[in-house]
């Protein structure tokens, strides 16, 4: 009961539940004791209304969005309760005291000051807000970016500046109980003063040398170091911050461009996701901002998703539009007929190109160029017999915004599949790891997977006390001691100790130290090793979050149960066994000819009844009856291993760049043509 009320209440857990129906109890309670009129209880109710408060606020509920959607807000909260603190002096018959009025007087001022104090946090913020938000882009030697305003003073400032009534609130209620105005007079001068004196304290930062340029000054120093910098390949992206991961995937290889690489994104909340990188990045929110930006050198333009925003970069002529995608997969999103837009769309292997050919959503077959999937260069083949209890890893994808039954295993095979992976005989431990977006659409998918994330730690806590499953104790504190000091190191490594500081701070300060940078990507390779290292070989694991990386997760899995989705494609490059649920029900030679990628695969259906064949293939790899057809599809899908995948790519790039530079050069031509013979006319 206590689950289904935290999801109707959507708050994160049970304490957050708790605080909710306090402070919302709290206030009736508070009026009653107005009333009565009882000064201990109204004290009480108003010391619970108070913290739970806080605490929703710090936790950033998402009931307190909800209660100002409805007119039950911040301000509107800490109003009531002064409404009846005045209400309660009033039935102590304390009206005609000077006490009463001022209570009355520190109240209005009180809220006097708000409105300055609103305006100035907005002001500043806004002040602060650069058109362009950028990394490893050296804009200080070009324009001055002061320093943030303290994070004490703006974050979270209505909360702060509301909060410090509790001087007068606890002022008045120590004279009402104890019959002395001196009380009260030092708790309402104590909240005029401070209050005041936060409004004063925020007023240096709106004006002079405490604020950053203007958007035109700003926009010039980019226009200046991009003309210095002179970008030749830049990587365009624009989604959702839960669709960080679709850029993320293609940082490493932006590193490794042999042209000059530039990434350019669109949203705030993508930047403030972005994984370390040592590439130039710059944000552009503005349409008009971005149209207008010099981007004359770029040649090649990569496009990591299909979508609206794109077209601000694909109306530029002077570079080539290619649609790189964020994964491979028989999903429809992978033939998008928007493709055929760009001047040409890399895939991995030649089943992308004959994905196109099926699909007839007009992209011409000569515009497909086969690069390989860069990105799986760390995904490692499979090393035979298992030793110990086999791995497999069950990561199903997120159920799709079409409501397609065929998206995801999760709500109709899911807890089959974990279930009979738990019974397995002899056992195997089970890796779970979700697609982030679960539940963002469906409940029902959100629902299964917390059922599924019950199943497996129920079986962990179970073979914990298995007298069959041993662990070393010793080894695992030994892993878990260094996981905290990788831990820290890369914090400091990061910067993640002080104070972090707005936007323009961050643009100002966001050069990455390459030698730092290869330091944290060689620790976050040992945290990846002692992570697995930290819990015995046999525990089952739910794994959410961004690390460990799915690609960890292939290596250390001896299988693979999945969904049709890039995933199941990325992991043919293990050559390990798959299996792959045919959730609609199709039957198996359908769904084997719709799907290419699963055409070395087991199918299971919703019952996961053919999972023991999946297992068989573990337990005796010479006895597989489809490890030659793995190998065979791992090259129609992914390419050759030789040239590697980077080296493709690069060559992709430098062809499309001279074709970029042809047809630019035929325009300036076809231009000085013209010109000359306008001028031999004239």
């Amino acid at each position: 009961m206590i689950t289904r009320a935290i999801r109707v209440a959507r708050v994160g857990s049970a304490a957050e539940l708790a605080a909710a129906a306090l402070m919302i109890l709290g206030f009736p309670v508070l009026m009653l004791a107005a009333l009565v009129p009882s000064v201990p209880a109204f004290a009480a109710a108003a010391a619970v209304t108070y913290l739970a408060d806080h605490y929703l606020h710090r936790k950033s509920s998402y009931l307190i969005n909800r209660l100002s959607k409805v007119r039950a807000g911040l301000s509107i909260r800490f109003l009531i309760r002064q409404l009846l603190l005045i209400l309660l002096l009033a039935r102590l018959d304390l009206a005609d005291g000077i006490v009463f009025y001022g209570a009355v007087a520190c109240f209005i001022a009180f809220y006097g000051l708000q409105a300055p104090h609103g305006a100035l946090v907005t002001l500043i913020r806004n002040r602060r807000r650069m058109p362009v938000a950028t990394r490893n882009v050296d804009l200080a030697a070009r324009i001055r970016i002061p320093d943030a305003p303290p994070r004490r003073l703006l974050n979270r400032s209505a909360e702060k500046m509301l909060h410090l009534d509790l001087f007068a609130v606890v002022g008045v209620l120590v004279s009402a109980f104890m019959d002395d105005t001196l009380a009260a007079f030092i708790g309402i001068g104590a909240t005029i003063v401070l209050g005041t004196l936060y409004v004063l304290a925020l007023m240096p930062y709106v004006r002079g040398s405490k604020i950053p340029p203007n958007a035109e000054k700003v926009l010039a120093a980019v226009d200046d170091w991009l003309a210095g910098y002179r970008p030749e390949t830049v990587l365009y992206f624009s989604g959702s911050k839960d669709s960080a991961y679709q850029v993320n995937m293609w940082l490493e290889t932006m590193e490794q461009l042999d042209s000059k690489p530039l990434i350019i994104l669109r949203e705030r909340a993508i930047l403030n996701n972005l994984a370390p990188t040592t590439v130039p990045v710059i944000c552009v929110p503005g349409g008009v901002h971005l149209m207008n930006m010099d981007l004359s050198t770029v040649r090649v333009a990569l496009y990591a998703a299909n979508v609206g925003k794109n077209i601000h970069l694909l109306r530029v002529p002077t570079m080539k539009h290619v649609f790189i995608g964020h994964g491979d997969s028989d999903k429809l999103a992978s033939v998008n007929p928007f493709s055929k837009v760009y001047d040409e769309v890399w895939t991995a292997g030649r089943a992308g190109r004959d994905r196109y050919a099926i699909a007839d959503v007009g992209v011409r077959d000569d515009d497909i160029v086969e690069v390989g999937r860069p990105q799986l260069a760390p995904i490692q083949t499979g090393q035979g017999v298992p030793e110990g209890v086999p791995t497999v890893l069950y990561a199903p994808t997120w159920e799709g915004w079409d409501g397609n039954p065929g998206n995801t295993s999760l709500v109709l095979a899911g807890e089959n599949i974990v279930k009979k992976l738990i019974k397995a005989d002899p056992p195997v431990r089970i890796l779970y790891k979700p697609h982030p977006f679960t539940g963002t659409v469906s409940k029902e998918a959100g629902a299964a997977h917390a059922r599924i994330t019950a199943l497996v730690e129920k079986a962990a806590a179970a073979r914990a006390t298995d007298a069959r499953f041993t662990a070393d104790a010793a080894a695992q504190a030994q892993a878990k001691a260094e996981l905290t000091r990788i831990e820290a190191r890369i914090a400091q490594l990061s910067g993640n100790g002080g104070e972090k500081g707005d936007e323009a701070e961050a643009t100002r300060d966001g050069l990455i130290d390459p030698v730092k940078h290869e330091e944290i990507a060689r620790l976050r390779n040992e945290w990846n090793d002692a992570y697995w290292r930290s819990f015995p070989v046999w525990e089952h694991r739910v794994i959410t979050g961004a690390e460990p990386r799915l690609y960890d997760c292939f290596n250390v899995s001896d299988a693979m149960v999945s969904d049709i989705s890039s995933v199941v494609s990325d992991f043919i490059a293990s050559g390990k066994p798959y299996a792959v649920t045919d959730s609609a029900e199709l039957g198996v030679e359908e769904f084997k000819r719709q799907n290419t990628a699963v055409r070395a695969a087991t199918i299971l259906s919703n019952s996961a009844a053919e999972l023991g064949e999946l297992l068989s293939a573990v337990r005796d790899p010479a006895g597989d009856p489809l490890a030659e057809d793995r190998k065979e599809l791992k090259q129609y899908l992914l390419g050759p291993d030789e040239p590697t995948s980077i080296e493709q790519f690069n060559t992709a790039v430098a062809d499309l760049a001279r074709k970029a530079d042809t047809r630019n050069v035929g325009q300036e031509s076809r231009a000085a043509a013209g010109a000359a013979e306008a001028a031999t006319t004239a």
